[in-house]
Order: structure tokens, then C-alpha cells, then sequence
């Protein structure tokens, strides 16, 4: 559905996307991951058209670049800077936003009504977006993303700042939306929900592909050992191991255990393993 072959992108001297190739499957959740800087940004940019590759091919579909208008009608962004008009209603928004992908009459109000319903809005529809909840208008930036049926949906950060339920609501959609047979692109921080949500998962830093693969491939590959912890009579053992069945069986041999637990590696484990634990600011 999407392609990235050998792009690279520049600031000056700096190198925001370095060689980057990858191929995004039609009808599945992907998720993008990487530290502050890493060049996701930029990488979603490019997905949708906003930025032009220095060097190298970006293809929707097999259609051709997103730069071409007949091409970025296959995709909905829902950004992490909200793109949300906040002196207007849900309704008026997404009228806006409909009229730019050329609805219009019957089909436009039947889409608006269909996005504000499968955001949970439908009650709000009338109210300015400026007395929404955080939560609220991250569900509609949702519904302006979808609102003309798009087959690949890019999601920056869709869950910042958001409640438990939106997040819950919004993780349900993107479930949904998979199951009609779109495309997800996902950008986040938030490790667990990659590892929830995502088919597979790209990591970049400097905007080099560092690994990608789907998440037990990439917690095998990447993750490091288990941590085994034994409880015993004489206090706590943590055992480093590939392996926390022999490793139990023999911590038995040598000392009585009357209590055990297994801490696996995650995802998160992964990132900061390919990512390194400096800060990034």
C-alpha cells in the first residue's frame, strides 16, 4: 500500500531520512517507532505528499507519489498537532474537510453523520470543538482523517493527552477500520500500545531503519534474556537466561524456592536495546 525505496531527505546538513526502504501491506497496522529526532515526522511528511524526497521513491498503492492530488485521495491524516478549527462545530469542521476531498450535498451530510457516530461525537455535533475535552478532539482530528473513506489512514500520536475511555474508543476504531480492510500507519511513544495494536513494527533513529518485524519476532531478536526471580528462604535471586525453565530447575538443586516469578523482555526492552537510553531532548 506504501512504499519507501532508498529515500532520503535533507535539512542543510542535516539527514532527517537516510536510505529508508520498507513496504507497508494493504489492510494491516503498522506502527513507526523511534526516539525525539528520529526522523518519524519527516517520514510520515513524505508519506502524504508534504515533502518531496531528495533521493529515492515514495509510492501509494502502486498509483504513483503522494505530491499528485488523484494519489492523496487514498489517504486520511489525523496529525499530532490538531487540525481542528475550534470556533467551529464537529459538524462544521467536518463539512469543511469534506468539501475539500470534493464531497458534497447528500454524501457529504451521510459521511459526516457516519464519522461524528463512529467517534462517539454524534451528541456533541453541535457544539464548538473550543468546549471539548482533549479526548473529544482527538476523536474528531479521528473523524476528519476518515470522513471521505479513505484506504490508508496515518495516525501521528493519536492518543496524547487523551482519557483512558477515548483511548479505548480510539484504539476500537483503528481496530474497525482494519477490519474494513484499511491500511493504519501508526506513529507512538507509547510502547504498549504497538505491541497491542500493531501487525508489525518499524523501528528508525537518525532516519535509518534499525529493525522491523512483528513484535515477538522483534522481542526474540532484540529483546535480551529474561530475568528469572527466585524466591528463597535466604532472599531474592534474579537469574539473567535465555532459558527460565532450566534456569529454575536449577536454582531448585541448590537452594529451596518457595516462590518464583519471570520478568520477559517487551518491546520497550527492544526500542531501548536498537535506541540506546540517552536522552533525547
Amino acid at each position: 500500500m506504501l512504499t519507501f525505496n532508498d529515500v532520503t531527505k535533507r535539512y542543510g546538513t542535516t539527514v532527517a531520512v537516510d536510505g529508508l526502504s520498507l513496504a507497508i501491506r494493504r489492510g494491516e497496522i503498522f506502527g513507526l517507532l523511534g526516539p525525539n529526532g528520529a526522523g518519524k515526522s519527516t517520514t510520515v511528511h513524505l508519506a502524504v505528499g508534504l515533502l518531496a524526497p531528495d533521493a529515492g521513491l515514495v509510492e501509494i498503492d502502486g498509483a504513483g507519489s503522494p505530491a499528485l492530488a488523484s494519489v492523496r485521495t487514498k489517504i486520511g491524516v489525523a496529525p499530532q498537532s490538531l487540525s481542528l478549527y475550534e470556533i467551529l462545530t464537529a459538524d462544521e469542521n467536518l463539512q469543511f474537510f469534506g468539501r475539500l476531498y470534493g464531497l458534497e450535498g447528500a454524501k457529504l451530510r451521510e459521511r459526516t453523520t457516519w464519522a461524528l457516530n463512529f467517534v462517539g461525537l454524534t451528541d456533541r455535533r453541535g457544539d464548538r470543538v473550543r468546549t471539548y475535552s482533549g479526548g473529544m478532539k482527538r476523536r474528531l482530528n479521528l473523524a476528519a482523517a476518515v470522513l471521505h473513506d479513505p484506504e490508508m489512514i496515518l495516525l501521528d500520536e493519536p492518543t496524547v493527552g487523551v482519557d483512558p475511555q477515548s483511548r479505548n474508543q480510539i484504539f476500537e476504531n483503528i481496530q474497525f477500520l482494519q477490519g474494513q480492510g484499511r491500511t493504519i500507519v501508526y506513529t507512538t511513544h507509547y510502547m504498549e500500545e504497538a505491541a497491542r495494536l500493531c501487525d508489525r513494527v518499524a523501528i528508525i533513529d537518525q532516519g535509518k531503519l534499525l529493525a522491523l518485524d512483528s513484535v515477538p519476532k522483534l522481542i526474540a531478536a532484540h529483546g535480551g534474556a529474561s530475568i528469572l526471580i527466585v524466591e528463597t528462604p535466604e532472599g531474592e535471586r534474579r537469574i539473567e537466561t535465555h532459558d527460565p525453565v532450566a534456569a529454575l530447575n536449577k536454582a531448585a538443586t541448590e537452594t529451596t524456592v518457595t516462590g518464583f516469578h519471570v520478568e520477559r523482555a517487551t518491546l520497550e526492552q527492544v526500542f531501548l536495546n536498537l535506541t540506546g537510553k540517552k536522552l533525547r531532548d
